[in-house]
């Protein structure tokens, strides 16, 4: 296998994350020796086709957010047979709708925050539960439009006109405490990390990609029932959904509490972010697995579910 096409750029909130992403992937793989192809991908989804032929032995799908990591362009590539990396289209759209995987996580006994789908129009009425809270978009990655409610905070109204993804948010209690996240390649956990955001008062889409927006710890430095407990839910995440590749859980732990304290499930990323910033490229490292590594390891292990 050495013609690979990069899919990157896309649609979606996240443009510029995916720009970032493939460009560090696309230097990778031809510094593993494979010939690349890339294919900023745009709103015409027959250039992309157009663009993919003669097919290319692989795809590796660095796109981010709708249309990129929801299933979409997973469902074009089965039809037309091209093997891609990270996971197929169940997989995809399940992780993406953080409604539909909280439900699965939940049915699995994965410990998730409080919480319920709640319509704009009455978020801008009232508060839909104790304070505080999180309104998060459903259907956005990398923090897009995540809000946290506080007590004595006067913009839940303002928010709520101000929504821009759909007509529902999903809510949930808030977690005080400390940020966690764990990698998995295929049926492995890599690390736990702690994120420090350095500017912000949560990891939002500016401690995520900005230079110096946030510190990463890892090992993190947290009680070893709870960094045990990290690496087994992670992969039972990735499982429950059917997640192939890599993917990459992002935890609440909640150390306030009597040891080993509360640890909670956020949500499943399955096209993490192979930035510069990016914790999934870090802590292979971590573990003695170069970028380029990475990313011939992803290419290896793509597959089509045609």
């Amino acid at each position: 296998m050495t013609r690979v096409a990069v899919l990157y750029g896309g649609i979606s909130a996240e443009r510029e994350v995916s720009l970032s992403t493939g460009a560090q992937v696309i230097a990778a793989l031809r510094q593993s020796g494979f010939e690349t192809d890339p294919i900023d991908v745009g709103a015409d989804l027959g250039a992309v086709i157009a663009a993919l032929m003669p097919k290319p032995d692989a795809v590796f799908n660095a796109l981010h957010g709708r249309f990129g990591e929801d299933g979409a362009i997973q469902g074009v590539l089965d039809w037309l047979g091209i093997p891609y990396t990270h996971s197929g289209v169940r997989a995809s759209a399940l992780a993406m709708d953080k409604a539909a995987a909280k439900a699965l996580f939940i049915a699995a006994g994965l410990p998730v925050a409080r919480g319920r789908m709640v319509s704009i129009a009455d978020l801008e009425t009232a508060d839909p539960m104790p304070l505080p809270y999180v309104v998060k978009p459903v259907n956005e990655g990398s923090s897009v439009g995540v809000e946290i409610i506080r007590g004595g905070d006067n913009r839940r109204a303002d928010i709520a006109r101000a929504w821009r993804f759909g007509i529902s948010a999903l809510v949930e209690e808030y977690i005080p405490g400390r940020e966690l996240t764990v990698g998995v390649m295929g049926d492995r956990a890599l690390a736990v990390t702690e994120i420090l955001a350095v500017a912000n008062s949560f990891y939002d889409y500016e401690s995520k990609y900005a230079d110096h927006g946030s510190r990463h710890i890892i090992p993190a430095a947290v009680h070893p029932d709870t960094y045990a407990r990290a690496m087994d839910v992670a992969v039972a995440a990735h499982r429950v959904l059917g997640c192939r590749g890599a993917s990459r859980c992002d935890f609440r732990y909640d150390d306030t509490i009597e040891d080993p304290g509360r640890l909670v499930l956020l949500e499943i990323n399955t096209q993490p972010g192979l930035t510069p910033t990016s914790l999934l490229p870090e802590q292979a490292a971590h573990l003695g697995m170069s970028f380029p590594q990475l990313c011939t390891w992803m290419v290896e292990n793509a597959a089509c579910r045609a």
